[in-house]
């Protein structure tokens, strides 16, 4: 059935990776999810997140807040500027990096088409002053 996941349960799975930290909402442990993972993503001023790419599953994100970049394509060669209100589709297996460029923190709701993504992640690519 539906399960309601309000704030007054607790913080959820949180997973930090590098300067970003994640709070799920809906996963597989929080909800017993097959198909669906939702999170929103925190990225401090100054800060990124490592590049990286997931090898099951597609993403979607939107920009709470705050601005930045999103670095992708082969080489992270593409600088997208984002900022609240826009929508980023991630396929499976693009690389990426956010960036955060902004004054305050970077907050990104994050849905992806599995419950447990894959990560990998590329150290040798990407912004490393932040």
């Amino acid at each position: 059935g539906i399960r309601d996941q309000p704030r007054s349960r607790g913080l959820g799975d949180v997973y930090k990776r590098q300067g970003m930290v994640r709070l799920a909402g809906v996963s597989e442990t929080l909800s017993d999810a097959s198909n669906i993972h939702m999170a929103i993503a925190t990225i401090p001023q100054d800060r990124c997140s490592t590049t990286h790419f997931h090898t099951n599953c597609e993403s979607a994100i939107y920009v709470l807040s705050g601005k930045g970049l999103f670095l992708h394509g082969p080489t992270l060669e593409i600088e997208d500027e984002i900022s609240e209100g826009d929508f980023i589709f991630v396929p499976d297996g693009a690389l990426h990096q956010p960036v955060n460029t902004g004054e305050g923190d970077l907050k990104l709701v994050v849905a992806r088409n599995t419950p447990i993504e894959i990560v990998e992640e590329v150290p040798n690519l990407g912004r490393k002053d932040c």
